[in-house]
């Protein structure tokens, strides 16, 4: 998945509110933010279908230490006790941890079956969501718009610049979810590892969100 795993970090904001959304971003993202700097190390591979259908541009050939179960586990556990040891908030902690683990989740669902349970060893899983782009597409937006949904039910814009960094994200993610789709897949393995590692930046807008939004008052 892409953007479900964005809308994760929305969603997460409202059973974390003291933690930010920079952090509980990078949860759910942290598996594709270690990924292109393990493909750049050699200690990954994935090759380039030219031609490819939607979502089957890329075969990921091996990715156990980013992407298998137990890898997730331990990114997560890990993770979180950052979290802990950094703002003494164990709920948020819990949450990021939770956040790394339901990228595996996503996937699991979407990706055909090439997802490592550990590494070096045993069989690969997935659901295979992929094989139908329409059911991917319907599947995504659908949690992409209710991860959202509770990010603006929960929080609000303190000011102009809080409705303004937040919804020019939103149409960025969407729009290079739509090139991501109907595009071409990545020239080179080169270009391919550039983008992950450019998406990197992302982080610090996350934080430039969340500076200025503030929880909604609860009712009364």
């Amino acid at each position: 998945m892409f953007i479900g795993h964005f809308a994760v970090g929305f969603a997460s904001e409202r059973v974390a509110p003291k933690t930010s959304l920079g952090t509980l971003m990078i949860a759910p993202l942290l598996l594709d933010m270690l990924w292109p700097l393990f493909l750049l190390l050699g200690i990954e591979r994935v090759r380039i279908i030219p031609g490819g259908a939607p979502f089957d541009q890329l075969e990921f050939i091996s990715y156990p230490w980013s992407h298998s179960l137990l890898m997730t586990c331990v990114w997560g556990a890990a993770f979180g006790l950052i979290v802990r040891a950094t703002t003494r908030d164990s709920r948020g902690a819990i949450v990021v941890a939770l956040g790394v683990v339901s990228h595996w989740v996503l996937d699991f669902v979407s990706h055909r079956p090439d997802l490592p349970l550990i590494p070096g060893a045993g069989p690969r899983v997935g659901l295979g969501l992929w094989n139908s782009p329409a059911a991917t597409l319907l599947t995504e937006s659908a949690i992409f718009v209710a991860g959202l949904w509770i990010y603006l039910a929960t929080t609000r814009a303190r000011d102009r610049i809080g409705v303004i960094s937040r919804w020019s994200f939103v149409a960025l993610i969407v729009l290079l979810y739509v090139g991501n789709v109907t595009g071409p897949p990545p020239p080179s393995l080169g270009v391919l590892t550039t983008i992950g590692i450019v998406s990197w930046l992302f982080t610090p807008w996350f934080y430039w969100i969340d500076r200025h939004r503030e929880a909604r008052a609860a009712k009364t």
